[in-house]
């Protein structure tokens, strides 16, 4: 039986990749959702971390706290958890470089969009006013440029003439909700690297666009 891989997550809000997560470890016994640390004390994924009998953290920005003296806070209380992978799941801030840099290959985002395409912001308005026929979310490794790391696994999803923000969002999370905690079990089962900045599964190289199955 191989050592558990130990799961930290950090959220910023409702937490429903974190449920997601919970759930998928709760059926892999491979992985173990240690901790949940937000940056919100109100966050409801607190409340389903509690639910599930998981440990929780809040480490809340100070006024006048630069960014590098937050993450060391940060840094300071993941460490307690002695993660083997770092999965954030809508947590809102801005990691520094420097942060970023100590889990390298150890950290994992989920992004609203068929990365490279739609970096950063907006990502289901600027797929609706471009006229996109498909959108979709991307579960990446996290390196210090900006979703920018090498991209895991995708799920794309129709876009609709009639769609909304609202309602392709919806669209874009449930998929989401897939593809997130198979990526977390790959992980756990020592399938899944990063190395030279690209993302191994069983060995081969993972393309640009994520895994594909032939």
């Amino acid at each position: 039986m191989s050592e558990c891989c130990r799961v930290l997550v950090l959220i910023s809000g409702n937490g429903s990749n974190l449920q997601a997560i919970i759930d998928g470890c709760d059926d892999n016994v491979n992985a173990e959702v240690v901790g949940v640390i937000s940056n919100k004390a109100d966050a409801y994924g607190l409340v389903r971390a509690h639910h599930s009998e998981i440990d929780t953290s809040c480490v809340i920005a100070r006024k006048d706290e630069s960014r590098q003296q937050y993450d060391l806070r940060l840094q300071t209380v993941i460490e307690r958890y002695q993660p083997d992978l770092i999965v954030l799941a809508g947590f809102m801030r801005i990691l520094s470089d420097e942060f970023v840099s100590q889990y390298l290959g150890k950290m994992i985002n989920t992004h609203p969009s068929l990365l490279p395409k739609y970096a950063g912001l907006h990502t289901h308005q600027r797929a609706i006013d471009a006229k996109d026929t498909e959108h979709g979310a991307s579960v990446h490794f996290v390196i210090p440029e900006l979703d920018a790391g090498p991209v895991i696994l995708q799920a794309k999803v129709p876009v609709y003439d009639e769609d909304t923000v609202e309602t392709l969002s919806s669209r874009v999370h449930e998929q989401e909700h897939a593809i997130y905690p198979l990526v977390v079990k790959w992980f756990s089962l020592k399938r899944l690297i990063m190395h030279d900045n690209c993302a191994f599964l069983d060995g081969e190289k993972i393309g640009l666009h994520g895994y594909a199955p032939d």
